[in-house]
């Protein structure tokens, strides 16, 4: 018996995959009805004109009907409405492609998935309308605020092997930042701590007191008045370690709207005269699909105060 397709076999529309949501046991007569209590914050009305527009699909990929009967069990696919996206005043590049990767140069504030307010102007759903690549998914991420180059995988079949390059740690990452420079420190040096997600704070992770699980390697590139421009080589990839290990060294990274304050939240508006000045300037592994040894390096830069 044929198995059904996964979201990801489901068409995207305008670069946008669908969400998906399973049907538990309940009370519901309809599909309607179920839409409406759990999804309440698409009202009823709007759920009818969605599902009159073929914008909700079954597992098959067949459009449902208002009326149709629930049917706990299944799962219901239905595409997000995003209402006044703003739009990012900046431009991704692609760096590499062939019939397995595509390598990307991001630019500051653009996230690599959708999510928040910004879906269509994330990158994946940007190379997907581009390319014309619906299967295109990240092999890793690097934060939103931060530019420089993203792995993406073009077939599914081919997504865990890359991947397994980042879990297994068999990818040479180096960054590069600006942030003060400070005379006193013996550089190059290694930072360890352990890293975890901030108990106050949901947008921010934290040192504290424990094993590590997290490791960078810090070196001086160029000194310009009271800035630097420093190598960063993580060996982990927890989120926002370059971030904290250069805050916790007494580095905040310029334009860190997070570290070691919060001077601008997730919900405030974006500030594009202000980028973080952090970069992931290149990326060195052994393609785990065609064996070639891989090499790729971001076209940006990074601007030091003077």
């Amino acid at each position: 018996m044929a198995r059904p397709p996964s979201v990801r076999t489901i068409p995207t529309r305008d670069g946008v995959s669908p969400s998906c949501v399973a049907l538990p046991p309940g009370p519901w007569a309809t599909v309607l009805d179920f839409l409406t209590d759990r999804l309440s914050t698409v009202s009823r009305q709007a759920w009818d004109a969605r599902i009159r527009n073929g914008e909700v699909l079954d597992e098959h990929g067949h459009a449902v009907y208002a009326e149709q009967p629930y049917t706990s069990g299944t799962r219901l696919f239905y595409y997000r409405h995003i209402a006044d996206e703003p739009d990012l005043p900046v431009q991704e590049r692609i760096v590499f492609q062939d019939e397995h990767l595509v390598v990307a140069d991001k630019p500051h504030f653009m996230p690599v998935t959708p999510g928040g307010q910004y879906v269509r102007q994330s990158l994946l759903v940007r190379l997907k309308r581009q390319l014309g690549i619906d299967s295109l998914s990240p092999v890793h991420r690097i934060d939103r605020e931060t530019a420089g180059l993203v792995l993406l995988c073009v077939r599914p079949q081919d997504r865990n092997a890359y991947q397994a390059l980042f879990r297994e740690r068999q990818v040479h990452k180096v960054y590069e930042a600006v942030a003060p420079y400070r005379a006193e420190l013996t550089l190059p040096l290694t930072r360890r701590s352990r890293i975890e997600a901030c108990a106050t704070q949901f947008f921010r992770s934290e040192e504290i007191e424990g094993t590590p699980n997290s490791e960078t390697t810090l070196s001086l590139l160029q000194v310009q008045g009271n800035s630097a421009l420093y190598r960063l080589e993580p060996v982990t990839g927890k989120r926002h370690q370059l971030r904290i290990h250069m805050q916790a060294l007494g580095l905040p990274i310029e334009g860190d709207q997070f570290y070691p304050q919060v001077l601008r939240g997730p919900e405030d508006g974006e500030d594009f005269s202000q980028p973080l000045q952090l970069l992931a300037r290149s990326l060195t592994f052994t393609d785990p699909v065609t064996g070639k040894p891989r090499s790729f390096t971001s076209g940006q830069s990074l601007r030091m105060a003077v």
